[in-house]
């Protein structure tokens, strides 16, 4: 039997899990639970080649380069489509499927993964995969169904039919998320969880695509067949994917189709949609009190702590959840997920930067974190990675001083090229053109000092760019 194909959705916002995950750096390239992020365990989970081949990713351009870094650091190759913009779940899929047809042939497999979950048992999933495999061969769409722990009202629910293979069932009838009385009884009913990932033929996938959706099945393969590339991502053609109308694979395919098949699975799955979600996914003490970073409890029960710096201390407290930012702390009971959409909904108004970006902020280049804003001034420690160059840019209303603290510094202002190294600095003055790259072997670490009227990110005039952003 070919290998599965790995399709992995990498696009979402993850607002859920403010103010840990922003617009620009959302959950799913956080490292939750460990080392890895969650699309870097998607990624370890599809590793082996006796089941999985090579993965395709899709994203959005802005996430281009945390995917690149990610793989990187896993040392995993991987062809990464760019959506030109967001049409919910149905379209990018339907791209991947095209694309792994165009590259594998008609026989070509995939499992659609969303980039966000958790497993906590990699070998029933492996174990759950080669059974949808054999079925999905057949011409079906194999979810997986997750056996409930909890009448969760989270979640969407998938009624099972006819046995078609062992403990592989038809699809009687998916439903939506229920309120709490009828997830009791879903869940006495043996209904089962919707992960919304599943494993079927590229091929057959875009047949029922094209049989329920036409216009949009047209628009994204016309994406994808004049796609462009752009260095080393796969670029979908922006005018004929605007036209695909943005609808979940759900409501496209899955509950329209006769095909859709389902396997019972229970390997620890989560998508980490709260924060309730990350503590009931931690280890937790003899008080069930969970955290990450540096916490201490007292006299508190069944509460979650996140701090990237600061100790974060709890008295006399249950069933709440702190997460310590550099620039933003939550504070909220733990079961309250829709009051966190509306904080995030209120802050996108009052202060959509909070929403957006950490004070740190990745590039392709390495990153900058803010350490003191003033009136007419910043501080910023710039960190560029080994081989590494900003773009050739100028400033019209901003002077910037550099120090150098570790490494080494190749700063070109005008036509002047200079090296600079540990405590020696140098003056960047409004208007003139600049660069700062590392030629060295570690990484470049610097203080700016930002000087001016205006400051703002948007005060950039870049002349060349490594990373076509000019």
């Amino acid at each position: 039997m070919a290998q599965l194909i790995p399709l992995i959705m990498c696009g979402g916002a993850g607002t859920r899990l403010w103010p840990a995950s922003r617009e620009n750096r959302p959950k799913q390239f956080l490292p939750l639970f460990g080392e890895y992020s969650t699309f870097q365990e998607t990624i370890r989970r599809v590793s082996d080649p006796a089941l999985f081949g090579r993965p395709i990713v899709v994203t959005s351009k802005n996430y281009r380069f945390l995917v690149a870094e990610q793989l990187a650091a896993l040392s995993v190759e991987a062809d990464v489509l760019l959506e030109p913009a967001r049409r919910d779940s149905g379209p990018a899929i339907v791209a991947g499927a095209v694309f792994a047809q165009a590259r594998d042939g008609d026989e070509a497999t995939i499992i659609a993964l969303a980039a966000d979950h958790v497993v906590s048992n990699p070998g029933g999933f492996t174990a759950a995969c080669r059974k949808a495999h054999a079925v999905a061969a057949d011409n079906r769409i194999v979810t997986f169904g997750m056996e409930p722990t909890r009448p969760a009202t989270e979640y969407g629910y998938i009624g099972k039919g006819a046995l078609l293979a062992p403990d592989v069932f038809a699809v009687e009838r998916f439903v939506e998320k229920p309120d709490e009385k009828t997830a009791e009884r879903y869940v006495a009913e043996g209904y089962l969880w919707n992960s919304g990932n599943f494993v079927t033929r590229a091929a057959f996938l875009i047949e029922e695509y094209v049989r329920y959706e036409p216009e949009t099945a047209e628009a994204v393969t016309a994406a994808v067949k004049k796609a462009g590339e752009d260095l080393g991502f796969v670029t979908l053609d922006p005018e004929a994917f605007s036209r695909a109308k943005a609808k979940s694979i759900d409501y496209a395919v899955m509950e329209r189709t006769s095909r859709s098949a389902v396997t019972p699975a229970a390997y620890g799955w989560s998508d980490v949609g709260s924060w309730q979600a990350v503590w009931e996914l931690s280890p937790r003490d003899a008080q069930d009190n969970a955290s990450q970073g540096s916490a201490l409890f007292v006299n508190t029960k069944g509460s979650y702590v996140s701090a990237e710096k600061q100790l974060v201390a709890l008295s006399g407290l249950e069933n709440v959840v702190v997460v310590s930012t550099d620039d933003a702390i939550l504070v909220a009971r733990r079961d309250d997920s829709e009051s966190l959409r509306q904080v995030v909904g209120k802050l996108k108004e009052s202060a959509p930067a909070v929403t957006q970006d950490h004070l740190k902020v990745h590039r392709p280049w390495g990153s900058y974190q803010t350490l003191d804003l003033g009136d007419r001034f910043q501080v910023k420690r710039i960190v560029v990675k080994q081989g590494g160059r900003l773009s050739l840019q100028r400033h019209h209303h901003r002077a910037e001083h550099w120090v150098v603290v570790r490494g080494a510094a190749r700063v070109t202002i005008g036509n002047t090229v200079r090296t600079l190294h540990e405590n020696e600095s140098i003056y960047v003055p409004a208007g003139s053109d600049h660069r700062l790259e590392n030629p060295g072997k570690i990484d470049l670490e610097l203080i700016e000092v930002q000087t001016g009227s205006y400051l703002g990110e948007d005060d950039i005039v870049r002349i060349e760019d490594d990373y076509h952003r000019s």
